[in-house]
């Protein structure tokens, strides 16, 4: 490496911008400065490293073995400069900086409403909130591309840290008219001849019941699957069949005169939302300090889930 040209900070996120666009163009855009900026400070710090950072395939670029370690050398410089303004800010009695959240998309039931007190507490703390598939959110666990994540199953093929804050019970719901609603302890083997509305492979809820199912011999006859929560509720709402989902997501749910929890033996399974983050992982200030916040008031939400569940009975006229 050539020691006589020294690497700036604006080069260093110059590049990352790069390398995370895979163009010079959407990087010029991202940090408002001109496209010529971008190529001639890539061409100084290739100059300073001895050799070339990215190389291009047709119309695409790509990083080169030497790029992809300064990418990843970028992203501890960056995370550790991120935790030393946190830091000094944390010294000054002040809780500044960025927090960045990926959660499943069941936790938008209730992540939103703790965020809200949590902002004005720290006004001073910006929050980045990504709301994705259980997948995507391994993905980027993977990646560390975040603070903490949020999500009922954490993964096992990841070194991680995880930390139950709240409870997450998954209940069977059935349209408010169906034969089965208002039974007491409807017998398990009784879902049977039930036609489920599921949700994708990968999600998290769709795991843990079939995992609760297959360990009573049961499998679940599936009409259809479907990609979210909303969904799965019209669709059992409009007498389709019944779904495992989470209490979560029927709070503040504005179709509740149209669903119903059904009395099942087994149910609801008791199951916990997790805080997780990479094994090893130094949390930022701010992290550290929404997670210390999330553990203690997450009763709150505990309990409204403690409260009384849809009944049955007829819809309500159209």
């Amino acid at each position: 490496m050539n020691t006589g040209v020294r690497f700036t900070w604006n080069q260093l996120r110059i590049f990352d911008a790069v390398a995370r666009l895979s163009s010079h163009t959407r990087a010029a855009v991202e940090l408002h400065v001109v496209q010529p900026t971008i190529s001639a400070q890539i061409k100084q710090l290739s100059t300073a490293v001895g050799m070339p950072l990215f190389e291009q395939i047709g119309k695409k670029i790509f990083l080169t073995p030497a790029g992809r370690e300064l990418h990843a050398t970028c992203a501890e410089l960056f995370d550790c400069w991120s935790r030393f303004e946190m830091k000094v800010a944390d010294i000054k009695g002040v809780k500044t900086g960025t927090l960045r959240v990926a959660i499943v998309t069941t936790a938008k039931y209730f992540i939103p409403r703790l965020l809200g007190p949590f902002c004005r507490l720290y006004p001073g703390v910006d929050v980045a909130l990504e709301v994705v598939n259980r997948d995507q959110v391994i993905e980027r666990l993977a990646a560390n591309r975040d603070d903490l994540y949020i999500m009922g199953v954490p993964p096992d093929n990841l070194p991680t840290e995880r930390h139950p804050f709240l409870e997450n019970p998954l209940v069977v719901i059935a349209p408010r008219d169906h034969p089965l609603a208002g039974r007491r302890h409807i017998e398990l083997s009784r879902l049977a001849k039930e036609p489920f509305i599921a949700r994708e492979p990968g999600s998290g809820t769709r795991i843990a019941a079939e995992k609760f199912l297959a360990a009573h011999r049961i499998k679940p006859r599936n009409r259809m699957q479907l990609g979210n929560n909303e969904a799965v509720k019209w669709t059992v709402a409009a007498g389709l069949g019944i779904a495992v989902l989470s209490r979560h997501a029927l709070m503040l749910e504005p179709m509740r005169d149209q669903l119903t929890i059904l009395d099942v033996r087994g149910f609801p399974i008791r199951r916990s939302w997790y805080v997780v983050y990479p094994a090893g992982k130094r949390l930022s200030v701010v992290a550290q300090t929404f997670f210390d916040y999330l553990k203690q008031e997450a009763f709150t939400i505990q309990e409204e889930l403690s409260g009384p569940p849809p009944r049955a009975g007829k819809k309500k006229p159209q």
